[in-house]
């Protein structure tokens, strides 16, 4: 979207994103006056102009009209992959039928709600295939959203587990894990990159059951149900977390070991449980604390397996690195929505919920940038002089 309002000149880089009938929205900060981001389209009759981009492979294509040739400069491009690491063929969306092998994962047909395709992943032990299917319908969902035949959300008409299972890991308690070390070793990084490979397959659960177990929920107030632009959010971070095992889990095996090698603990999902009651409280945990944790601590994590001359694994990790930043974003942005719906305050929701559901405060190092490029800024992570714990 170009830089000023058509109305005054505002900057529109400052702008506040909303979402509205599943379309998101940004209005200029100076007079309010809002646009639709994909369309330009203002509900005072202006209009912004848009430029639509395509990411194709290697390629980035801008369009914009040959008047502005010589005024438009390239700030910066930070490359992202979208490349998974699957161990089998996928079926495409429009031949979603796979071939009949008893080892091959179990795809729902066409008539499935997105409700039904969240639980069933939920359920699917094999973590090959819990990442084949993930992302899959994050493909499906999205292809048939601008189409006649949307994918049904089915709200409401199934329960998700309240464990989803695994398949062939030794399971300890946190507090029993063997140390990873600093990555000086071969031995060290793989103990380092499994561990993170089992953070992932945790997250696409905590990303798959937010759209399941929060289907049916409704604001306080005005009792505005969840868009379907929700349900894509949490779908993109379910592929991307997908994404990111199968990059973790394709790792470990360049190096001689295997996901399920070493002992796991489950202590990302007992944070789902603690808050599988309010949707508010979900997001300001696991998104706004745990995957926020991550941006501060991605760094250097990075700098361990560069500084061992494993420039693989670091190309992986960047990978990851750059995709959470959006995730915390999509909690940021889905809080910030239900907030402004009850008329509260998302700082105060999510310190509030952090006091409830988190034991002892958020500490430093915080990585800055990372987190207002995610639109946390330090009024959420700050300690305050009441000792009220960021």
């Amino acid at each position: 979207m170009e830089a000023e309002c058509p109305h005054a000149g505002g900057p529109m880089a400052d702008s506040h994103v909303d979402i509205e009938d599943s379309a998101y929205v940004v209005s200029c900060p100076w007079h309010a006056y809002d646009f639709n981001v994909e369309t330009g389209e203002s509900s005072v009759g202006i209009k912004a102009c848009t430029f639509p981009v395509d990411a194709s492979g290697e390629s980035v294509l801008l369009q914009y009209p040959a008047e502005n040739e010589g005024r438009i400069q390239l700030s910066k491009i930070e490359p992202v992959s979208e490349k998974a690491k699957l161990k089998h063929e996928q079926p495409s969306t429009q031949n979603p039928t796979p071939p009949q092998d008893p080892g091959a994962a179990h795809y729902l047909d066409q008539s499935a709600t997105l409700c039904d395709w969240t639980v069933h992943i939920l359920n699917t032990a094999n973590p090959e295939h819990k990442i084949e299917l993930t992302i899959y319908l994050f493909s499906t969902f999205t292809s048939r959203e601008n189409t006649d035949s949307p994918m049904p959300l089915g709200r409401g008409t199934i329960t998700p587990p309240a464990n989803p299972p695994r398949e062939n890991l030794t399971t300890v308690t946190p507090g029993t894990m063997p140390k990873s070390g600093r990555g000086g070793t071969l031995k060290s990084r793989i103990a380092m990159l499994h561990a993170l490979a089992n953070i992932e397959l945790w997250a696409i659960d905590l990303a798959i059951d937010i759209c399941v177990r929060f289907s049916t929920f409704h604001t306080n107030g005005n009792s505005q149900e969840l868009p379907r632009a929700f349900f894509h959010d949490w779908l993109k971070v379910a592929s991307d977390e997908a994404k990111h095992f199968s990059l973790l889990r394709a790792r470990l095996e360049e190096l001689g070991s295997s996901f399920g090698a070493l002992p796991v603990h489950h202590s990302l999902w007992d944070s789902a449980i603690e808050t599988a009651y309010d949707l508010r409280a979900r997001i300001s945990i696991i998104a706004l604390v745990h995957e926020a944790r991550g941006l501060d601590v991605n760094p250097m994590t990075i700098q361990k397996f560069r500084n061992a001359g494993d420039a693989e694994s670091v190309k992986s990790l960047e990978v990851i690195h750059n995709d959470e930043i959006t995730h915390v974003t999509t909690g940021h942005r889905w809080l910030t929505w239900i907030c402004s719906q009850e008329g509260t305050d998302p700082v105060r929701v999510f310190r509030s919920n952090v006091q409830k559901h988190f034991r002892g405060p958020i500490r430093g190092p915080f990585n800055e940038e990372a987190r207002l490029q995610a639109g946390m800024d330090r009024r959420y992570y700050e300690s305050h002089e009441d000792g009220v714990p960021a």
